[in-house]
């Protein structure tokens, strides 16, 4: 599918739209959701200039980055760390499988407060149970407190990207939401890198208890930024950022608005006394768009940490390398994702904005935010069956470069390359997923972060039986073979997706 014959469809959807414009104009004005159309088009989808659009992303890109970076500093303490707490690595290993498993529940409770009862109250609640875990991990003495107290960092730590997302999703239209999601994934892939460094720096020269303090210091920092530089966004309270916020939803941002959105300021439907429902990311999960995405989301996501993970198992062993050396062969991944996420991002927003170009003159101001799903989704996945493709090749090339001892720089290689063709993937699925779920966002990733995080568990437990019984060369190749599931996914995607305007 070039972008000719997008274009095309793009075309066909602007007649369907303009076709519908009367019918549109009936409608009252309670039929019109306030969290995601703009019902008058003198008034902006967002009263935040680019600069501060870009400076609010920033911010909670910054905080989604303590999600990954709070699971992969913890790796290099492992060892350390059962042995000051008198027990067995296996045991250790315990406080990573709690992580895995309260990070696939929690997002689905955060990520609904969060799109019911604001970005701002969840962010703190978020940050307090993360600053408390990281405090208490650093004091405690016994096994049994730093396994409930792992969870309890999971708890606060995994809904911070699906908060993102949100916020994304709030001051982003389709035209430009891609650069901002791949600005997010760039963190977000280079804190995996970055954890086993810092982490292995730390256990080596200060001891393993500072990496919590490390945590502790660098997170009560952002949680004060948050209090008082983030603005409120959600749209269902703030609508496009002119509401009046008071108490938990006043910043300082707010009192430097221009003396006309001052002016214009209406009163903030302040949400009442709500409870979060993890299910209510059951029916995303039942829309077949949104579940194909977070499939092909997930089966990448769940290869990509198998190849994580063997590099603190497997490459370690193979090159008798020390915890700092090792924790050094995350970086070409990391690094490797920043730059796909960041590229692949603007690739996005270049190729709705050539769509864009192609609608006639007269119709692109009603026809704007009407592409039909069908289209949308071809505009995003362009380019998906050649990632894919690379991923898999990439994943059989590093599986035999550890089974057959290949020199260390080849393994890091193929770690670079997975690193861009996974990240480039992410910011693909992220963005699509928020588009076609644009007044529910943080909600949505919750949904996402269920299947990503149940597979990639499940995933990582089968790396080693796996190799014990084919050898680690075939054992990776089964793992390309998953990946290319992805291919029938994107095009099943692509070709059924529902016609029905977004």
């Amino acid at each position: 599918m070039n972008m000719k014959d997008i274009n095309k469809e793009v075309s066909s959807d602007c007649v369907r739209s303009t076709s519908h414009q009367g019918d549109a104009k009936e409608l009252s004005k309670n039929d019109v959701d306030p969290a995601t159309s703009i019902t008058d088009d003198s008034v902006p989808y967002t009263v935040f200039t680019p600069w501060q659009k870009r400076y609010i992303n920033l911010q909670s890109s910054f905080a989604a980055m303590f999600s990954t970076l709070s699971s992969y500093i913890y790796f290099p303490a492992l060892v350390p760390m059962a042995r000051d707490l008198h027990v067995s690595v296996a045991l250790i290993n315990l406080t990573v499988t709690s992580y895995l498993i309260i990070a696939a529940i929690a997002p689905a409770f955060m990520g609904d407060l969060a799109d019911q009862g604001g970005r701002r109250p969840v962010y703190i609640l978020m940050f307090l149970l993360m600053l408390g875990a990281n405090i208490g991990m650093a004091l405690q003495t016994s096994f049994p407190a730093l396994l409930v107290l792992r969870a309890v960092q999971s708890a606060g730590a995994s809904g911070l990207i699906g908060a993102a997302y949100g916020v994304v999703a709030d001051i982003t239209q389709k035209e430009e939401r891609g650069g901002f999601v791949g600005i997010l994934l760039l963190l977000t892939d280079i804190a995996p890198s970055l954890g086993p460094v810092i982490g292995g720096s730390i256990t080596q020269t200060l001891g393993w208890r500072w990496i919590f303090w490390f945590l502790a210091i660098l997170q009560g920092t952002h949680m004060l930024i948050i209090m008082l530089f983030l603005p409120e966004t959600q749209r269902r309270i703030v609508g496009n950022g002119s509401g009046r916020c008071r108490g938990i939803y006043w910043s300082i941002p707010y009192t430097l608005q221009s003396p006309a959105i001052k002016r214009s300021r209406t009163d903030i439907n302040r949400p009442g006394r709500y409870y979060p429902n993890p299910l209510a990311c059951l029916p995303i999960l039942g829309n077949k768009d949104s579940l194909m995405v977070v499939v092909i989301y997930a089966i990448t996501y769940s290869v990509k940490m198998t190849l994580q993970t063997s590099l603190g198992a497997q490459a370690l062993q193979i090159y008798q390398l020390s915890y700092l050396d090792g924790g050094l062969t995350y970086l070409p991944s990391g690094v490797a994702g920043g730059i796909g996420s960041y590229m692949t991002g603007r690739y996005l927003d270049r190729n709705y904005r050539k769509a864009k170009e192609q609608l006639p003159i007269d119709a692109t101001a009603t026809s704007l935010g009407r592409l039909s799903n069908a289209s949308l989704i071809k505009l995003r996945l362009k380019g998906i069956y050649v990632l894919v493709l690379i991923t898999a090749t990439g994943t059989i090339g590093y599986g035999w470069a550890l089974a057959t001892r290949a020199h260390i720089s080849i393994m890091l290689i193929l770690q670079f390359l997975t690193g861009i063709t996974t990240a480039s993937t992410f910011t693909m699925t992220s963005t699509l997923l928020t588009d076609l779920n644009t007044d529910r966002s943080a909600t949505a990733q919750g949904a996402s972060s269920i299947v990503r995080c149940l597979l990639a568990a499940a995933a990582i437990a089968a790396v080693e039986p796996l190799a014990e019984a084919v050898g680690l060369g075939w054992c990776f190749v089964v793992y390309a073979l998953v990946v290319l599931i992805n291919l029938p996914l994107s095009w099943a995607i692509q070709y059924y997706g529902d016609k029905k305007p977004t």
